[in-house]
């Protein structure tokens, strides 16, 4: 089985890319934490996740996830794919350290260039449309190499993700003042802009938003962006971070 978390669609698309080829079920993250969060392994099955890397680390919801599933008994042979726009900083440590503390462990892992979705600071934006083109056509190659790695079962001995460029700041100092200033839904708010369509509450992965005439956000956010990339008129904005920043969508 694959557990996956997305917000924009990438790792969702990962997702069930690797679930045709390895005829596995995916099951998104986001709704299975509102279950009791039982599962049943068969022998031998693999055990997948999927997630995007925010601020150089795991969604917190995935973390989360992570440490309350139960399963019927340890996976014989588990595997993660991290998406990011750029690289992944420690993100393949965080994650590895949240199964350790299962007394589980991970087999491989890959980390999939993805476009860029991240919009919520100066001279960040979504990629031009050539970058785009390049990193989808990539991304497609890539899923079929880990598709047919997963297939076998490959064992590394180390992680697979790239981590870029001083991973430990990244992760473990720019991630933590991610954190604690970057994650608040509270600059989020819609324009005049707004046509009331409701397609942000129903995007939000985690039911974090509800249209009473404009959209209102409750506490429980990832900063996934999902509301403001899939707004079809742009009234979604973050504070004046986002005003005149591009949009996304998945064209895969």
């Amino acid at each position: 089985m694959i557990f996956y978390f997305s917000g924009v669609g990438n790792s969702a698309w990962v997702a069930r890319k690797l679930a045709d080829k390895l005829q596995d079920r995916v099951l998104p993250i986001a709704e299975e934490i509102r279950t009791p969060m039982e599962y049943t392994l068969a022998p031998g099955e693999r055990v997948g996740f999927v997630y995007p890397v925010y601020g150089w680390e795991p969604p917190k919801i995935v973390l989360d996830f992570v440490r309350k599933m139960k399963t019927s008994q340890a996976p014989e042979y588990l595997y993660f794919v991290c998406t990011c726009g750029d690289d992944t900083g420690k993100t393949a440590d965080v994650f590895m350290a949240a199964l350790q503390a299962k007394g589980w462990k991970s087999h491989a892992s890959y980390s999939i260039l993805m476009p860029d979705t991240y919009v919520c600071l100066p001279g960040f934006d979504i990629d031009g449309e050539d970058e785009l083109k390049r990193k989808l056509d990539n991304a497609s190659a890539r899923v079929d190499f880990i598709g047919e790695e997963l297939s076998r079962k490959v064992i590394m001995d180390k992680h697979g993700c790239f981590e870029g460029a001083f991973p430990k700041v990244k992760t473990y100092v720019l991630g933590g003042l991610f954190r604690k200033f970057l994650m608040s839904p509270k600059p989020f708010h819609a324009t005049d802009a707004c046509i009331s369509c409701g397609l942000c509450e129903k995007r939000c992965p985690v039911h974090n938003i509800k249209v009473e005439g404009k959209p209102q956000w409750g506490d429980d956010c990832t900063m996934c962006l999902a509301c403001y990339h899939a707004c079809p008129v742009h009234a979604i904005q973050y504070g004046g971070r986002t005003k005149n920043k591009g949009q996304y969508k998945l064209s895969l």
